[in-house]
């Protein structure tokens, strides 16, 4: 085995073992499925459900379903703890609703993308090796359990039914992030359809004032429903928290906004205008004032 292929297994090890502590942060609860502790239950679902899909994946050489399989993991893993409770809150519906919004938008959105890009270059090296390959998959598999954690274990939880004033603002939140990730996005897919723009970068709306607008959207989603999940948290069960945080620290230092600085540089890094528009632009947080002229001709 090559010092790569050790270097795979290691990472695909690592993700498995951090999904086996996360489902340590059980509440206190009798709940079950097939005799298995639900949260248990659920994250092995997420671990299944990632290398099942990762041998059609390789076998068939494509990458197209990656994050549609994500997406839909997010939504059908929250769809099984939610109709095994025996009591479902208005918080419960609550995230259900919202984790169902995102993940199934999102899914839909880069599914659609692929299939008119016809390729995802992340994929191009990675799923002609095994290891290689089931790495990204396994991690996919940490992704979901890691970001959706606080939704699981608010919803096995024991609560009022009733929102709070902290479940409220945590909705507003999650609405504001939400709404930053839809028109990011949008404005970026509507730039990348106009051939007009074939090899530039975009600077203009959302884009204008963050490099990663849709990030720092998603970021912010997730901590909206962190805030609307600790009323129902309580013990060891405040450690699900760290769900927005593992999803900035994905985003901001793992495959998210490095790759895509990489390959920005790579192409438009002798640029004077990518030059002025990186020192002036911050990488994630948005800034308030627009104070550099938009060219109006760029894309990520």
């Amino acid at each position: 085995m090559t010092s790569k292929n050790i270097g795979h297994l290691r990472l695909i090890i690592i993700f498995t073992v951090i999904i086996g502590f996360l489902s340590l942060i059980t509440p206190d609860t009798n709940l079950k499925i097939l005799d298995i502790n639900i949260l248990q239950f659920v994250l092995l679902y997420i671990w299944l459900v990632q290398v099942v899909a990762f041998i059609f994946a390789f076998i068939y050489q494509t990458e197209k379903y990656y994050d549609f399989i994500g997406s839909l993991t997010y939504s059908t893993s929250t769809l099984i703890v939610y109709y095994s409770l025996p009591v479902k809150t208005h918080t419960d519906t609550v995230l259900l609703a919202l984790v169902l919004i995102w993940s199934l938008r999102l899914g839909l959105f880069l599914f659609r993308r692929i299939l008119e890009d016809g390729k995802d270059n992340r994929f191009t090296k990675p799923k002609q090796s095994f290891l290689h390959f089931l790495q990204y998959w396994t991690g996919q598999a940490m992704w979901v359990s890691f970001t959706c954690i606080a939704v699981y274990v608010a919803m096995i939880s024991e609560e009022e039914n009733t929102l709070t004033t902290v479940s409220i603002f945590g909705l507003i939140i999650w609405i504001f992030g939400f709404t930053l990730e839809v028109i990011s996005d949008a404005q970026k897919r509507t730039f990348r359809k106009d051939i007009n723009n074939k090899g530039k970068f975009i600077s203009n709306g959302l884009w204008s004032r963050s490099r990663h607008p849709n990030y720092f959207g998603e970021i912010t989603l997730w901590v909206g429903v962190a805030v609307i999940s600790v009323t129902s948290l309580n013990g060891i069960g405040y450690v699900a928290l760290i769900s927005p945080l593992f999803v900035y620290a994905l985003l901001s230092k793992g495959s998210g906004i490095p790759l895509l600085e990489r390959s920005a540089d790579k192409k438009w890094g002798s640029d004077p205008e990518y030059q002025a528009y990186k020192k002036n632009t911050p990488v994630l947080f948005p800034k308030l004032s627009n104070n550099i002229e938009n060219t109006n001709g760029n894309s990520n």
